[in-house]
């Protein structure tokens, strides 16, 4: 190939002196460059290379911008896709989700509603065994039977209502089932009691009367006005109690031991432990009815109410009503405060700093006593870990029980168990204690699961709150009753018929609302959920 040189300085001609792969000569032009090509020691490039190294930086160009797109596209893909943590959580939840439902439809509710005469006797019977108007009102004071009689009417009334709305005596749920288990257990045992006839007396005055009115409120508390009708009765009684024990603390008059107020009044609540150990079971639904009602003078009215039961508990100076205050507060604040727990348990303890201030003088001291048995001036909690102690002795020797409220023949100076827990098992046996136990926790753990179904669905309803509310009641009987031998009275019953009644609200009133799937993770790690 050679070069020519053309007049125009601006371009060289390029020519061919010989074909190439048969091609003929041909001549381009290129423009020249303004700097002179020998100072600056380049070369001119034919086309085809000019070409070949365009087309390959074009090609290199493609492959670069490909991969970073790829790489961007993974790197999405990757933030988008849960974390090994997230998967976990994601599983966790979604096996609880089918638990809580498991659990929630092991019983098959009636939708028919019906017995109103049967509540109404209910009622009646309610409010004759709280406020016992034959004491209160003495024109009546011929009628002490005046509970037994609605009883039985209301038995009367009961049965043949039912048998036509449902065809059977009872819907057998786990707490009803539990409940007539010990009832059986306890007429088995009977001749084999230590006292057959005390077995007898025991049953037919007390736990007989107990089973039949449980049973009776579970088939017929359906709706919510019936449910807290009752609520109302019971959160009535304990402002009254609370109210007649400030009297007799701000007058001085202490009935039990010098220093403990005792009320007045007959019945269940005369011991100042039982007394405090219905005030504990109700405060806390107090306090979850006042946080649900709309209207500021009812939240007035029921805070005003939980203020006085926790007043009237700490005038009884029950050691008992104290661990179960502490106990219904931790629940309450806990399940209810969760999602500013820091906030609530700083208010919590704002509001405790207050009540001990306002404490009785030897309240801390006696509290204190649980745990330094040498602070209680009366020995009445050396007595009762003597108690206690034997009562477990007589439970590992009688696996069948010595008989329903055979225990004071067994027991230091005839006394009771002064625990609920061992009377059950010291009395019944084993079997029964399991029942026992059972009659509790079951409710306790379906309540929790409407409270989680409730969460997930992002709805601070009634039922949410007020499925706390019970939770922390059944909460505070457990730890009260420890310290006293309530296992056949009517403290635990009523909130266990409140907790299967609003079971059966839940289940009816909400059965299209199930949750079906889960529909993305936050970025707490919880999952938002889809209803049907």
């Amino acid at each position: 190939m050679s070069i020519h040189k053309t007049k125009n300085p601006g371009f060289k001609t390029f020519s061919s002196s010989s074909k190439i792969d048969g091609s003929d000569d041909r001549a381009s032009l290129k423009p020249r460059t303004t700097v002179n090509e020998e100072a600056a020691g380049q070369f001119s490039v034919s086309d085809r290379e000019i070409d070949s190294s365009e087309e390959g930086k074009s090609r290199k160009q493609i492959v670069d911008e490909t991969s970073i797109l790829e790489t961007s596209n993974e790197r999405r893909e990757a933030l988008d896709k849960p974390s090994i943590d997230q998967l976990r959580q994601r599983n966790k939840i979604s096996r609880l989700i089918r638990k809580d439902q498991k659990l929630l439809n092991n019983d098959s509710w009636s939708k028919r509603k019906g017995h109103t005469l049967t509540y109404a006797g209910v009622f009646l019977f309610t409010l004759t065994l709280y406020f016992r108007p034959y004491e209160l009102i003495p024109a009546l004071s011929a009628l002490s039977s005046m509970a037994m009689i609605l009883a039985v009417v209301t038995l009367v009334v009961y049965v043949p209502t039912q048998l036509s709305i449902e065809s059977s005596l009872t819907i057998l749920t786990t707490e009803v089932k539990c409940i007539l288990f010990l009832a059986f257990w306890a007429v088995l045992t009977i001749p084999i009691a230590k006292n057959p006839g005390l077995a007898w007396e025991t049953f037919n005055e007390t736990l007989s009367k107990v089973v039949i009115i449980f049973v009776i409120m579970v088939n017929t508390l359906r709706t919510k006005l019936r449910l807290k009708g009752l609520m109302w009765l019971a959160i009535g009684v304990g402002v009254m109690l609370s109210y007649q024990a400030l009297d007799l603390y701000q007058k001085g008059e202490f009935a039990t031991e010098g220093y403990r107020v005792s009320v007045d009044f007959g019945g269940m609540f005369g011991n100042p432990n039982d007394m405090a150990g219905h005030l504990v079971i109700f405060m806390p639904v107090a306090v979850v009815l006042g946080l649900a009602s709309k209207k500021k003078l009812a939240k007035l009215m029921y805070f005003v109410a939980a203020g006085m039961m926790v007043a009237g508990n700490m005038v009884t100076q029950s050691r008992g009503g104290f661990l179960g205050l502490i106990t219904v507060a931790a629940v309450l604040v806990w399940k209810i405060g969760k999602n500013q727990r820091l906030k609530s348990i700083l208010i919590s303890g704002v509001l405790a700093l207050i009540i001990i201030a306002l404490a009785p003088g030897n309240y801390g001291i006696r509290m204190l006593s649980i745990f330094v048995p040498a602070l209680d001036s009366v020995g009445s909690s050396d007595q009762r870990t003597e108690l206690l102690k034997q009562s477990f002795l007589v439970t590992l020797r009688n696996p069948l029980g010595i008989g329903l409220g055979n225990f004071p023949i067994v027991g230091t100076r005839n006394l009771e168990t002064h625990n609920a827990f061992t009377q059950v098992s010291a009395e019944l046996g084993w079997l029964a204690f399991a029942a026992y136990m059972i009659f509790m926790i079951s409710p306790w753990r379906k309540l929790a699961a409407i409270e989680r179904q409730i969460v997930r669905r992002e709805d601070n309803s009634w039922i949410y709150l007020t499925s706390i509310g019970l939770q922390a009641s059944i909460a505070g009987y457990m730890v009260s009753s420890f310290f006293g031998s309530v296992a056949y009275q009517w403290y635990i019953y009523y909130p266990i018929a409140f907790a299967v009644c609003l079971r059966r609200i839940y289940q009816t009133e909400y059965a299209n609302d199930q949750i079906l799937e889960t529909s993305e993770i936050r970025s707490d790690g919880t999952l938002k959920l889809q209803k049907a």
